[in-house]
């Protein structure tokens, strides 16, 4: 198992990505954090607003935890992938918000003073500190990249990777993250679970074991 190798037997999920990544990446060069926020917000409907509510909860740690499950119930090779993919995702999210950025405004508090009307959901519980980077964005993009990583239909990768982005945009949509944090979460969550996959895939490969392939009810 080699990085070239997984990039290339996965390169649908990645292509999906990149589609993504790229242009965000360059408007962010163009465009400055408040100009991005403002084109985002105003783009809102009640459809919209009841959308990306629930769809957030995809980057939600209890999301993480299910899938766990069920991983475990495929195989527990792939569930301690898992495992190992979402620690690793969880104590960065929290060294990077609480050490690293600790003082990182989310949007709520940064536009506290502006005469900017902008639009928030009724009854979100919208925060104000610890924006960069997201965490949300960073468990999505863990979790599905690890799906496409393990996934053996590989054609199934634009989903998982249009599932990831939908659910990093609801939290700019949310107004609970700058585009910036979401989309550097989205990089960190890439790389956690591909280096999970990479390294753990070279340790069985010599040292295979019978439960590998075996799964909670096989």
């Amino acid at each position: 198992m080699t990085l070239k190798h997984i990039l290339y037997t996965n390169r649908v999920f990645f292509i999906t990505y990149l589609a993504v990544l790229i242009p965000a990446g360059i408007l962010q060069l163009i465009c400055s954090p408040e100009e991005l926020m403002r084109w985002v917000n105003s783009r809102n409907n009640a459809e919209a607003d009841l959308f990306f509510t629930n769809v957030t909860y995809l980057g939600d740690g209890a999301f993480m935890v299910i899938l766990a499950v069920v991983l475990l119930i495929r195989s527990y090779r792939f569930a301690l992938m898992g495992v190992v993919s979402f620690v690793v995702t969880g104590l960065l999210t929290i060294f990077l918000k609480q050490v690293v950025f600790p003082t990182a405004l989310r949007p709520l508090k940064y536009f506290e003073h502006s005469s900017w009307q902008y639009h928030l959901i009724e009854g979100l519980n919208v925060h104000s500190y610890n924006s960069f980077p997201s965490g949300h964005s960073m468990t999505a993009f863990a979790v599905f990249s690890l799906l496409a990583l393990l996934d053996e239909r590989k054609n199934r990768g634009w989903f998982l990777a249009t599932l990831a982005v939908v659910t990093a945009y609801s939290r700019v949509y949310l107004f609970q993250h700058f585009v910036a944090d979401v989309w550097v979460g989205s990089l960190l969550g890439v790389a956690v679970s591909a280096t999970t996959v990479l390294i753990m895939s070279r340790l069985w490969e010599k040292n295979p074991k019978k439960w590998h392939n075996r799964g909670l009810f096989r």
